[in-house]
């Protein structure tokens, strides 16, 4: 722990660095995985696997949220999410091995670190009228959402998700597909479909990304469903990039 919080002082990493680094430390140990060797167990299932790899990719994708412009940005965003629901959707729910919940890694200061950054990039595009909000029924004024708290919603159960599933414990991995996938049913799924439906009317409006001055963005792998028997990284490269 000191030799970390040594390299936070010295090299000004912060707390969302570390995360992107595990999420890549994750990619990496999934594409490594030799499936015909891997124990009999569901957190190790084609399903799972790919569901894990979208979950990671979208983590660092929406922690690097400043490094795009807003077209790149919306661009690639109504790709993922339809991506994101689909493998969430075709995962089975595991029962759950233990009677609490597991470990939570995102909080508050990495919350809005994700939403702020989604916000600003959006501007007033970033509001929409929700029409999905249990208070709908009680209310006679349209009800505004915000496609910034959806996606950090969205980020935290899958970074959380991510976080314990890259511990490799099985039963911690199972508990931690449970927690995800029952929050995708209470609400991060129609969150997403919320925050899509928002984001299309943004995407193919008229002159989109026509006014807006594009600046180079670095390039990213494409996420498909065959990513992570694709995706090839150094990990000892990575931790020296990192720090």
């Amino acid at each position: 722990m000191s030799i970390v919080y040594s390299f936070l002082n010295e090299k000004c990493i912060t707390k969302m660095d570390i995360f992107s680094y595990f999420c890549n430390r994750l990619k990496i140990f999934i594409s490594r995985m030799d499936t015909d060797q891997l124990p009999d167990h569901i957190v190790y299932s084609k399903k799972v696997i790919e569901f894990v790899t979208v979950a990671a990719e979208t983590c660092l994708f929406l922690e690097h949220t400043s490094e795009f412009t807003k077209t790149d940005f919306v661009e690639k965003i109504v790709k993922i999410l339809p991506l994101l629901y689909l493998n969430a959707s075709l995962t089975d729910i595991p029962d759950s091995v233990y009677e609490d919940i597991p470990e939570r890694f995102v909080n508050e200061d990495d919350y809005q670190y994700v939403r702020q950054q989604v916000e600003q990039l959006l501007g007033p595009d970033d509001s929409y009228l929700e029409v999905f909000h249990p208070d709908m029924a009680l209310s006679d004024t349209p009800i505004a959402a915000f496609v910034s708290e959806n996606m950090a919603d969205i980020y935290q159960e899958l970074k959380d998700f991510a976080a314990n599933y890259q511990l490799g414990d099985i039963d911690i991995m199972n508990d931690a597909l449970v927690a995800c996938l029952d929050a995708f049913g209470e609400h991060w799924g129609q969150k997403l479909l919320n925050a899509l439906r928002a984001l299309h009317a943004v995407r193919f409006s008229d002159g989109f990304g026509s006014d807006e001055t594009e600046k180079a963005t670095p390039e990213r792998k494409p996420i498909d469903r065959n990513t992570f028997l694709n995706f090839q990284h150094d990990d000892d490269e990575e931790l020296t990039n990192l720090l």
